[in-house]
């Protein structure tokens, strides 16, 4: 998609100067809220100066803004009947408990059997502000991985939500069961994530000024013969974060069939290896969330017990 018209690319006039590049944007870009600019942004469909840059990044005169946002697909989004595990509700957002192999919103390959399908569904109103196919979509989770996910249902709560993730002032924790004994009871990871450049279905480390700084951190919860049981905490958002980086560092996250691939095969137990092998998901968890209501202020904090097939597959390594 090319929003600006016939040239994807926009040159930053002088009296533009010491904008924020989404405030920018936003006045240039007919029909696209800040929040989907936002998005687009942190994807990698902006770049200034051909790289990468944060939202609140501040343009100067002569920048040239390359934009590259593919289009909405024309499409309805068809409601569906799939049940939801509600964990709040009020008048102003959803909080959801995921359950692993539930895509979040459709995109290719995915237009039906979606989160969002089953959100049209059960709720009259969502949130509009990050686009027609996700709506009141604010942030996601992989497809295999469960836990706690916020959803809108209006823009101004949208909007706020968005800037709590934008400024880090959301709380995020996972549980995640790694390859390997981890030697540190605490760790701290932080690269730049993008897109690999051998694979563009997959994202990696890279260097900058590629991809996006991710910040990790991590501690010890139970370390068993061939694994580790860790408590992550993200302080930003990116992509794949979790898997990238525990991969990064020698650790992939159990079953992970993108970034752990042939890992499960030093596990010495045939029984483990078995086991791992009928996983059937990742094991990553989204079990911890806390945040300001976005119009009460009030703060809220939510947590999901592990799955029952993760638990079951623990008392198997145990």
């Amino acid at each position: 998609m090319n929003p600006a018209g016939d040239s994807p690319l926009l040159v930053v006039a002088p009296e533009a100067a010491g904008l924020r590049i989404d405030t920018y944007l936003t006045s240039k870009l007919d029909g696209l809220s800040r929040t989907r600019i936002q998005r687009s942004i942190e994807d990698g469909d902006i770049l200034v100066n051909d790289g990468t840059v944060k939202s609140g990044y501040r343009v100067s005169a002569g920048d040239k803004v390359e934009i590259d946002i593919p289009p909405a697909p024309p499409i309805e989004i068809v409601p569906e009947a799939i049940p939801l595990d509600l964990v709040y509700e009020d008048d102003d957002l959803i909080v959801v408990d995921k359950p692993a192999g539930l895509v979040v919103h459709p995109g290719a390959g995915n237009w039906t059997g979606t989160l969002v399908n089953a959100l049209v569904y059960h709720f009259d109103q969502l949130s509009g502000a990050a686009g027609r196919i996700r709506p009141g979509i604010v942030h996601r989770i992989d497809k295999d991985t469960s836990g706690l996910l916020v959803v809108a249902k209006n823009d101004p709560a949208h909007e706020r939500l968005s800037d709590e993730f934008r400024d880090r002032q959301v709380s995020k924790a996972y549980i995640a069961l790694v390859y390997g004994r981890v030697k540190e009871a605490r760790g701290e990871i932080e690269t730049r994530i993008g897109r690999s450049p051998n694979n563009r279905t997959r994202m990696a480390v890279v260097k900058e000024p590629r991809g996006r700084t991710a910040h990790t951190t991590f501690e010890m919860m139970q370390q068993f013969s061939d694994f580790s049981l860790l408590r992550v905490r993200i302080a930003t958002g990116r992509t794949h974060q979790i898997r990238v980086h525990m991969a990064h560092i020698g650790h992939p996250v159990v079953a992970d069939a993108v970034y752990g691939t042939g890992r499960e095969k030093l596990i010495r137990d045939t029984n483990l290896r078995r086991a791992v092998n009928e996983l059937g998901r990742h094991f990553l968890h989204s079990a911890e969330l806390a945040f300001r209501h976005p119009l009460s202020g009030e703060q809220l904090s939510f947590t999901s017990p592990i799955p029952p097939k993760l638990a079951s597959f623990l008392q198997v390594i145990t």
